[in-house]
């Protein structure tokens, strides 16, 4: 169910032992050391690239699931993200942040057949910040959605909006976060022109972002970031290139996720 979620806080808050070692015990030692550290390091890969691997990786499905209490908004959505290479042709972009989206449930969040597709993971946590470019031309409403599933749910999820196509339909949009006072102030669902959701398989989060003109114009025939993205695209979404922007930036929101997501998560060797 999308109810009202949790409580958050935006603001986010040995010694050597005197003993002689044998040179054998030592190197049987190290041995022991170097073992944990590749154990180590391999379920931190694991997680970074999808593999949950045994019962460890699911107590770090479980552990990244709630991380939005404990990591600081400045590290889910940096005050600036650097989209090196991000933009039409490779072009460099930055995204300023503009505003965090207070407490909220996730009823609001997204068009209402979204949130049906949705709705068998659950909604635990919405996080959600608006961009603006360099130019302030674009703004641009980036979230993540920390859901109530487990990993096979996660994995049912992702295999569905694959195979049904359903981060390409119009009719299922995430909706912006017009902040009031900002360059987004008339950034409301006419405005949308561009959108991307990602579903992820190990974490339970869903990562989305969605695109629009900072003067509030309306856009007729909103399109999905990777079709904005190919060559040869003439709408003015592509043309703008506003596919790139809710692309740029949601990729790198979750990449910092999952980075963020690792090092909390990695256990010490």
């Amino acid at each position: 169910m999308f109810g009202e979620p949790e409580g958050y806080d935006a603001r986010g808050r040995g010694r050597a032992l005197g003993v002689r070692i044998r040179p054998r015990a030592a190197l049987a030692a190290a041995c022991v050391v170097l073992g944990l550290g590749l154990i180590g390091g391999a379920l931190t890969g694991s997680w970074l690239t999808g593999d949950s691997g045994d019962s460890g990786g699911a107590g770090t499905f479980a552990a990244a699931g709630t991380l939005w209490h404990s990591i600081p908004v400045d590290r889910l959505f940096p005050p600036t993200v650097d989209g090196r290479g991000a933009g039409p042709g490779g072009a460099d972009r930055t995204w300023t942040r503009i505003a965090v989206a207070p407490d909220s449930g996730c009823a609001d969040a997204f068009d209402p057949l979204l949130r049906k597709a949705l709705s068998p993971v659950g909604c635990t946590r919405l996080l959600r910040a608006t961009y603006t470019d360099a130019t302030q031309s674009f703004v641009t409403t980036v979230g993540l959605l920390f859901t109530k599933a487990d990993a096979p749910a996660m994995r049912s999820l992702a295999v569905r909006f694959r195979d049904e196509g359903l981060d390409r339909r119009t009719d299922l949009l995430p909706r912006p976060y017009a902040a009031p006072g900002t360059v987004a102030a008339a950034f409301g669902d006419r405005q949308r022109a561009s959108w991307t959701v990602s579903v992820l398989t190990e974490a339970p989060v869903v990562v989305y972002a969605v695109s629009g003109w900072a003067d509030g114009r309306a856009a007729d025939a909103p399109q999905p970031a990777a079709d904005a993205m190919k060559a040869g695209a003439a709408t003015p979404a592509a043309q703008a290139g506003l596919g790139h922007e809710a692309k740029g930036l949601a990729d790198r929101i979750e990449r910092g996720f999952r980075t963020t997501a690792g090092q909390a998560t990695e256990k010490p060797s």
